[in-house]
């Protein structure tokens, strides 16, 4: 059986391009501005979020992995940076032998505290100050409905 490629129409490819850069450049800007304000990769910024947020600001690793989107190699090196700033400290899973935990330190979450207000500052001037209400609702039906796309199988 032969499938027949199902090509962009100009208003698709157009749609898709523009999706495309203004992604990339927002996660671009806003990772610059991170780092250079606070010295945090948007990637680490993450990981932090999420244990700052958990129950007992710790998760295991597969989890934060999942959590994050990254894979268990590339969380692995940034936890192993984290620790190295004094920002996460691993521990054994009491319910699991072969797994760890990552725990969020003190000087983590005060690292956190103090990026955080510039980062927010940064998200709403470069995203929600750009759009309508309307277009911000709209925004969040269409990337949830994505989301639900891309993560039902």
């Amino acid at each position: 059986m032969v499938l027949m490629t199902r090509w962009l129409d100009p208003d698709e490819q157009r749609t898709w391009r523009a999706f495309l850069t203004a992604s990339r450049a927002l996660m671009e800007t806003l990772d610059r501005e991170l780092q250079r304000d606070s010295g945090i990769p948007h990637a680490y910024y993450e990981i932090l979020v999420r244990l700052s947020e958990a129950p007992g600001r710790q998760l295991r690793m597969s989890e934060l992995a999942e959590t994050t989107g990254s894979s268990r190699s590339r969380l692995s090196h940034a936890v192993a940076r984290l620790e190295t700033a004094g920002w996460i400290r691993r521990e054994e899973c009491p319910t699991d032998r072969r797994g760890q935990v990552a725990v969020l330190t003190d000087a983590g979450f005060d690292a956190l505290a103090a990026a955080a207000p510039g980062h927010v500052e940064g998200v709403r001037r470069h995203l929600f100050d750009a759009l309508s209400p309307a277009q911000v609702d709209q925004l969040r039906r269409i990337s949830e409905s994505l989301t639900d796309h891309l993560t039902a199988s």
